[in-house]
């Protein structure tokens, strides 16, 4: 068992500390807390940049699907986070960049090489 204790600092508000327990089989009398502190910060990481935005930008927590369907749309969110990267130059936000997509499809299909 692993207690870690945060202090969240946002502008125009007073801090807030935070506890959060996590549960892991390695031994700490071998891993140093310097490593578990990087495995924490790894899973938020791809909480935050991948779960996060599939979450926000494609509403997959809302959705209720079956088995074979939870996979492909999946594997299609996946695909549409990747591309929307791919085509993201930091000119625009990723968001920017769907909304763009959407409205038109034929210029990043081109881009990415899937119209002649």
């Amino acid at each position: 068992m692993i207690r870690l204790d945060k202090e969240i600092r946002r502008p125009g508000q007073a801090p807030v500390l935070e506890t959060r327990y996590y549960i892991s089989s390695l031994d700490p009398d071998k891993v140093p807390a310097s490593r578990f502190q990087e495995y924490i910060l790894g899973h938020w990481e791809v909480e935050n940049c991948l779960h996060g935005q599939k979450d926000r930008f494609c509403d997959e927590d809302t959705h209720v699907v079956k088995q074979d369907w939870g996979v492909a749309w999946t594997i299609l969110t996946n695909m549409g986070v990747s591309l929307a990267r791919l085509l993201h130059r930091g000119e625009w936000t990723l968001q920017e960049v769907r909304e763009y997509c959407s409205h038109f499809p034929r210029t990043p299909a081109r881009r990415l090489g899937f119209l002649g």
